[in-house]
């Protein structure tokens, strides 16, 4: 396939250029390069779509997603749900979430075993969704958070507890581990300040998810914990609002690579939800810290993910906007939602960005991020997402046949049968199409 008249921004630090032509084959980038550079005498088996002007980015990452979702609460004396219903809820919000351009989602603490259901009935073709890494369940000293979000922790104390808790996450089949080195701000009974783990006890959980090959990201609002999840190599650091109170750990995490994930959202959401007064009154405090740590970590060089830790985790486009109003130029942030999300989830060698031999995660765009990044949050302007290759979703699938082709199954090839939906869609299967008005 190839997409030409494109305007692109690969993220690999480049300003975007126009006039861009991008090959797509085998679920892979072959190449990037000048619209002149398509052949005249393409095959007849390679689809040519001008994209005419639109925006080509990689496809967007929310490196800090909780996908679960809520059913709804019956009147009373209506049907009791039935177990399981919840499991649709969260097939939609992946729907969803791939809709918006969100390719990939690394979430980071969920109910029981929703999201590896949902990664598995991906797998089989049940639904399209974002690709999907988990941690399994959040490993957590014994602490009040463990009662409040009880089926989402995994309580463990001393190091060689801890340890058997990182490998029961791998037998659950987690991509990462996620481990709580501080409490949490949206718990009353919790303290956020103290380091909720002992040294040691970090020191063994990163150490056995190092060894098994696995990365860690790590919960950080204290700076006592904070402070042990960056010294002792934690990967990512999710959150950390007070590091603008320590720019030599600021430094260290420059040095090092290790991320942060600031998580903005979050922040907005306690404070203006149904939450308890002294809560709000902390998430306004840790809005303006977090808004201050945004900027020293910018300035110290810290590799910035974008993570939207909040409801509904398909609005993750949101985060981006925010970190925009926070400091961030719309470059920066665009690279927050692409290549560094990529590093933070270890894959940067896959995902991220436009180059050749990434997979194709492509999102095409109506209108340009660059100058406004809230087209992002409009579904009528993401007029196509690719999944390695394979257009799965946006604008020109809506309100057409294509809608049910969009559900992939094991004897259909997917690349065969969304072209076929696109050409359903008004959009010829062979040659140049054009796709201005």
């Amino acid at each position: 396939m190839w997409l030409t008249n494109a305007r692109v921004f690969d993220a690999t630090g480049a300003e975007a250029r126009d006039g861009r032509a991008i090959l797509v084959e085998d679920g892979l980038i072959a190449a990037e390069d000048r619209a002149g550079a398509v052949p005249d005498n393409v095959p007849d088996n390679v689809d040519v779509i001008d994209l005419a002007g639109r925006t080509v980015l990689p496809g967007l990452i929310d490196a800090h997603a909780h996908v679960f979702a809520t059913p709804p609460t019956p009147e009373d004396g209506a049907e009791p749900l039935w177990p399981g219903l919840t499991a649709h809820f969260v097939a939609t919000g992946l729907r969803k979430a791939l809709r918006m351009g969100f390719t990939t989602l690394r979430d980071v603490g969920s109910y029981g075993d929703e999201v590896v259901t949902a990664r598995q009935a991906m797998r089989y073709g049940a639904f399209s969704g974002p690709r999907v890494l988990t941690c399994g369940k959040i490993v957590s000293a014994t602490a009040p958070g463990g009662r409040f979000f009880d089926g989402m922790y995994r309580e463990a104390d001393g190091p060689d507890e801890v340890r058997k808790a990182v490998r029961e996450q791998v037998r659950r089949g987690a991509d990462f581990v996620k481990v709580m080195s501080t409490g949490a701000r949206s718990v009353e009974l919790e303290d956020p300040h103290p380091a909720q783990l002992t040294g040691p006890e970090i020191a063994a959980l990163v150490d056995e998810a190092h060894r098994l090959g696995y990365r860690v990201a790590a919960h950080a609002e204290g700076l006592a914990g904070t402070e042990l999840a960056i010294r002792l190599g934690a990967d990512t650091i999710e959150h950390g609002m007070y590091l603008n109170q320590r720019p030599d750990l600021l430094d260290k995490m420059a040095a090092t690579g290790q991320v942060l994930v600031p998580t903005l959202s979050c922040y907005y959401g306690v404070a203006s939800g149904q939450w308890t007064a002294p809560l709000v009154r902390l998430a306004q405090h840790n809005l303006a810290e977090a808004s201050r740590t945004l900027l020293a970590a910018r300035a110290a060089g810290v590799p910035i993910a974008l993570g939207h830790d909040w409801q509904p985790f398909s609005d993750a486009a949101v985060e981006l906007t925010r970190l925009v109003e926070h400091g961030m130029t719309t470059h920066e942030a665009l690279l927050a939602a692409t290549a560094t999300g990529a590093h933070a989830l270890g894959l940067a060698d896959r995902l991220g960005t436009i180059q050749p031999g990434k997979i194709a995660d492509l999102v095409i765009v109506d209108g340009d991020p660059l100058t406004d990044p809230m087209v992002l949050r409009d579904q009528d302007r993401i007029w196509l997402v690719l999944q390695g290759g394979d257009p799965v979703a946006g604008a020109v699938f809506d309100n057409s046949a294509a809608i049910a082709a969009n559900a992939r199954t094991a004897t259909v090839s997917r690349s065969v049968t969304h072209m076929s939906a696109l050409s359903n869609a008004g959009m010829p299967r062979r040659g140049t199409t054009d796709t201005s008005g």
